[in-house]
């Protein structure tokens, strides 16, 4: 793929990326308001995130034709260590640094924006050779 090949997948993945998270940020920061703890607001946001950016990601932002299974597993693997790096961050900023969890999570969110991409990129949606079974 071609360096303008690859600003087009990350200009669509940031849109995608941006809607998600700006729309599950509010979410966040009411559910936070009503008494859910920061961590479990978290955790439920970052499994409905996930479901509906495989979709987004896999048919818009990598036009990706592979086996859908497989790529599911990578996605869903990705998205689990993304997920470790965000809790961590919440942990050890929040948690024991004393930091106010919502900038914590605003900064996370794109740290692990930046990582997944690069997962992705590079390993989940990687395009299906010619000859090869997808």
């Amino acid at each position: 793929m071609t360096a303008s090949g690859t600003h087009a997948q990350f200009l669509r993945y940031a849109a995608v990326g941006l809607t998600s998270n700006i729309l599950l940020y509010l979410t966040y920061l009411a559910l936070t308001r009503i008494g859910v703890g920061h961590k479990t607001a978290m955790t439920g946001l970052y499994v409905i995130s996930v479901l509906i950016t495989f979709l987004a990601n896999r048919n818009w932002t990598f036009q990706h034709r592979g086996a859908a299974q497989t790529t599911l597993i990578r996605y869903l693997t990705a998205y689990a260590v993304g997920y470790l790096l965000n809790f961590v961050l919440l942990w050890l900023a929040a948690d024991r640094m004393g930091l106010p969890h919502q900038l914590v999570q605003f900064v996370a969110i794109f740290l692990v924006a930046v990582s997944l991409f690069l997962m992705q990129k590079y390993w989940v949606f990687l395009p299906s050779s010619k000859g090869s079974a997808p």
